[in-house]
């Protein structure tokens, strides 16, 4: 386990159980407790989590992780789901691309892809977003037409929530919106950490003909403070191959077309 594993695993452990131990921590990752406390201290820093006397204490900030954190989990199952998703995008629709890694991940798949303005200049994509990231990255590509929602930017997501966005959106249709979650249940729905971003991707996704849902296995079967949709809004799945089948059994039972990568 490299360093950046150590401290997203830290921070997973925080989030989890609202307070750690730097003996505990130090043998349960199988480092020494010196290496733990100057972790513990990077994140405090960083004001990812509260030093205390022993450990740490969940920050308000813990249970939702900057993306920085969170862009090397599950990386290699993350970039074959970005381009089997990628792959579903046809040339002259408008798609819809929420904040976070694997939403990232799609987007950076959708740049590389060689396709050419038309002769009259019109992109081979239009891609309508509220994550600041994703629109940065996708700026300087010109075969991409970018749309950037407006609203208030979270600064640990880099989404943009609130009524600006949802003004927006609700003026807009999309063929095609790639959904980034934080956990997707085939009985409760697909939910997000934070309230905001919950109702932006809700609007987002009442927008599109089509939603797919992007997520690595480690995100089915679970739930997170805030609902997105039902699971009877969502049209398909894209995860990982290590999906345990009986999510995939459940989701397709619920109608849900289940794409491996």
């Amino acid at each position: 386990m490299d360093r950046h594993e150590r401290l997203s695993a830290l921070l997973d452990m925080v989030g989890q159980r609202e307070k750690i131990d730097v003996e505990a921590s130090a043998e349960e990752l199988d480092v020494s407790a010196a290496t733990i406390r100057r972790d513990l201290d990077h994140l405090a820093g960083r004001q990812l989590l509260t030093r205390t006397r022993g450990g740490a204490v969940a920050s308000n900030v813990a249970y939702d992780l900057p993306l920085r954190h969170k862009a090397a989990r599950n990386a290699p199952e993350k970039q074959r789901i970005s381009a089997a998703a990628a792959r579903l995008a046809e040339r002259g629709m408008v798609i819809g691309l929420n904040g976070g890694t694997t939403s990232t991940q799609v987007a950076r798949a959708l740049a590389l892809r060689p396709e050419p303005p038309g002769r009259d200049g019109s992109p081979a994509l239009t891609v309508v977003t509220n994550a600041l990231n994703i629109a940065h990255e996708l700026a300087v590509r010109p075969h991409i037409k970018i749309v950037v929602t407006g609203g208030v930017a979270r600064q640990h997501s880099f989404e943009l929530t609130g009524p600006l966005a949802s003004l927006f959106l609700d003026q807009i249709t999309l063929d095609l919106v790639f959904l980034g979650v934080d956990a997707f249940d085939a009985e409760r729905g697909a939910y997000a950490h934070h309230e905001g971003e919950a109702s932006i991707n809700r609007l987002m996704a009442s927008r599109a003909r089509h939603v797919v849902v992007i997520a690595d296995s480690g995100k089915l079967g679970g739930h997170a403070f805030a609902r997105i949709c039902d699971t009877a809004a969502v049209d398909r799945l894209i995860t990982d191959s290590g999906a345990d089948p009986g999510h995939i059994e459940a989701f397709e039972a619920a109608g849900v077309d289940v794409l491996l990568a």
